[in-house]
């Protein structure tokens, strides 16, 4: 009977420390950090966020949707119910690693997946009361205002203006040149477009879509200005990416016009 007293009151033993080369670089700073902090206890609130944050159902229901599989179609596959799936994508329940393991692997992909951080989406707002209004550069006498509507997206494909064209400066010899494309709507006014040799008139309403490679020029058309909405693709999608350069002869204010005037 003494020898059971005393078996109880025996310290419970410390258990081994874990070998250098179990651990990735980063556990071994971690490690002496966790047991110093031992005796610190996560509520059930902390563990339950820490869960939410990861969206594990999301992720799996987005894997099934882009796969095309129903809900059985999976359980066949992972061994698991329909209704336990169901489930799991609704939050309701938490997968073990083992049945986590097993919805990886019917889409080939790694545990990884679904602890890794969220890639976050591009969304930015431009407020009309914070955008800057700006003359055409380089002119004392500036035949267009405009306002850059992308200004807080750094290396954008696409640059979106406001432009509004001041009536009576007649035809513009400035000519602007320019890989990609462009497109252009009239939101008030008449505005000519010269695209090559040949002179277009756009009213109110009106829209173009054209190769920014060939020379082109705006004027506006009338005695009131003629504000238009302008983008611009910088180059294809495929090679914009490894290009830094802005086109030459857009709104822009660091941008110079091609000079050249057709017969």
């Amino acid at each position: 009977m003494r020898d059971k007293i005393d078996a109880a009151k025996e310290p419970t033993p410390t258990p081994p420390p874990i070998p250098d080369d179990v651990l990735l670089p980063d556990e071994k700073e971690l490690a002496p950090a966790v047991i110093e902090h031992s005796g610190v206890q996560v509520g059930g609130d902390a563990v339950e966020s820490l869960i939410a944050e990861k969206r594990i159902g999301l992720r799996i229901r987005a894997l099934r949707q882009k796969a095309g599989l129903g809900l059985a179609e999976l359980g066949r596959h992972t061994g698991l119910s329909s209704s336990f799936l169901s489930q799991l994508e609704t939050g309701r329940v938490v997968p073990t690693l083992r049945n986590l393991a097993r919805i990886a692997m019917v889409f080939s992909r790694d545990l990884n997946y679904f602890f890794s951080p969220i890639p976050q989406t591009l969304f930015r707002i431009h407020r009309a009361a914070e955008r800057v209004r700006l003359p055409q550069s380089g002119s004392d006498d500036p035949r267009y205002f405009f306002e850059s509507l992308g200004y807080l997206v750094p290396d954008r494909q696409l640059d979106p203006y406001l432009a509004e064209f001041q009536p009576g400066k007649g035809p513009d010899n400035n000519f602007h040149q320019h890989g990609g494309f462009e497109f252009l709507y009239v939101i008030a006014g008449c505005l000519g477009i010269q695209h090559g040799e040949v002179l277009h008139e756009l009213r109110t309403g009106d829209s173009v879509y054209f190769d920014s490679s060939t020379i082109h020029s705006y004027a506006c058309v009338g005695d009131q200005p003629a504000t238009a909405l302008i983008v611009t693709l910088l180059q294809p999608v495929s090679v914009a990416s490894s290009r830094s350069s802005r086109p030459v002869g857009s709104l822009r204010t660091e941008a110079l016009p091609i000079r050249k005037k057709l017969q």
